[in-house]
């Protein structure tokens, strides 16, 4: 049966809903990164196994994640993104009994697997809520979900510190999630919201997703792959040790340290959503001939983000380097939204959010191997200056293989 017609304000209504689940998911893992000066101090951990915390986190993310991109498949976003905030907001809540390392590592993990549905449940929501000459535009809104979680995580956790503590803190962070819970049955639990997102694929299509649509079968998704685990250890670094950063590096106080990094998410969210929308209006530039992203754009987001990041080590104050980390971010989230808009275009719709998955996965294989090295480069030695150099320089091989890979067409309108 054929799924009712959306009007443009119902179809963008899904996809704020679906941000906002990104929104949630980010505020409950970015908790324990804004307060890690505080808890490492009082847990008495050190930058390697802050580092090993971290990889728990997107290791877990890493093996959930292509499991959780077939079973939306299956089971759809709309019940799928339900069930997965459910019970991600029960894993942070537990953080706050953590006794030490060892019970940390276990809550991470918990959370890993229990978030590793939001960003495959998102694509589908926004693959099937908006036209596709809308998806560019929808996918650079749906990473601002993110940037805006990583954003006002800091000024909640800190505020909430000052009053509960640390593990207050962040058990109150957790139950962020229950607010999500009215707004999406709002708009995906009422018609025509609930037909378009249960709405069953065409046969040709259930054909194409027996492929199982894995990384290794489909070019569209390794060419992504590349270059997601090339830019993620840098964007990864400053989502997850710009507290710890500032603090050792120049100073500023656990509580000062809100005042700064928020900057840096809001120009990920600024970076994703012009280049989505630039994107989408050179998609069918004669010098594309083959549609989807243009080149050059990536070219430029790509340049930016490392020649960003290597200017970080050049900065004279906290705000310079944190002026530096937000252009950094900028360019990072145009190629995130780019790359994630092109392959999108050449997979059929029911690999949506299996490949989606993939590319979930294949950040947190970045994240899980960076962190640990970060920590271990930050106490070789005793700063950041040869770590971001590293960060930015990883940042070329994964755009040059993007760039000069085959592109298969984009797949028919639907």
């Amino acid at each position: 049966m054929t799924a009712p017609a959306l009007t443009r304000g119902q179809s963008w209504a899904l996809v704020l809903a679906a941000t906002f689940t990104m929104t949630i998911s980010y505020i409950d893992r970015q908790a324990l990164a804004v307060l890690a000066p505080t808890i490492t101090r009082e847990l008495r951990l050190s930058e390697t196994q802050y580092g090993l915390l971290a990889s728990a986190f997107s290791l877990a993310y890493l093996i959930g994640a292509p499991f959780a991109g077939r079973w939306i498949d299956r089971v759809g976003a709309r019940r799928g993104l339900l069930a997965a905030v459910l019970v991600w907001t029960a894993a942070a809540g537990l953080h706050a009994l953590a006794p030490g390392f060892g019970a940390l590592v276990v809550f991470r993990v918990l959370l890993g697997f229990a978030e590793s549905p939001s960003f495959p449940g998102a694509s589908q929501v926004v693959h099937r809520a908006l036209s596709p000459g809308d998806r560019p535009r929808g996918v650079g809104v749906l990473f601002t979900g993110s940037s805006i979680g990583s954003m006002i995580a800091p000024p909640i956790a800190v505020a909430l510190l000052g009053v509960f503590g640390w593990r207050g803190a962040l058990l109150v962070s957790a139950l962020s999630g229950l607010v999500w819970v009215p707004l999406w049955m709002g708009v995906a639990w009422r018609s025509p919201g609930r037909e378009v997102l249960d709405a069953a694929p065409e046969p040709a299509e259930l054909t194409a997703a027996g492929e199982a649509w894995s990384a290794w079968r489909s070019p569209a998704v390794r060419r992504t792959l590349a270059l997601i685990i090339a830019s993620s250890p840098a964007i990864g670094f400053v989502l997850t040790w710009s507290a710890k950063y500032l603090v050792r590096a120049w100073g500023v106080t656990q509580v000062g340290v809100a005042a700064f990094i928020w900057l840096p998410p809001l120009m990920f969210d600024v970076g994703s959503v012009a280049f989505g929308d630039l994107s989408a209006r050179l998609a069918k530039h004669p010098s594309n001939a083959r549609g989807g992203t243009h080149p050059a754009l990536i070219a430029a987001s790509a340049s930016l983000a490392v020649g960003a990041t290597l200017a970080m080590t050049a900065a004279t104050s906290p705000w310079m380097a944190m002026g530096f980390a937000g252009a950094a971010m900028f360019g990072g989230g145009g190629t995130y939204a780019m790359i994630t808009a092109d392959m999108l275009a050449r997979i059929p719709a029911r690999g949506v959010s299996t490949a989606g998955g993939w590319c979930a996965s294949a950040q947190a294989l970045a994240f899980v191997v960076a962190n640990p090295l970060i920590g271990r480069g930050v106490e070789a030695y005793g700063g950041y200056r040869q770590v971001l150099a590293a960060l930015a320089l990883w940042v070329v091989p994964g755009t040059l293989a993007w760039l000069v890979w085959p592109r298969v067409p984009p797949v028919r309108a639907g």
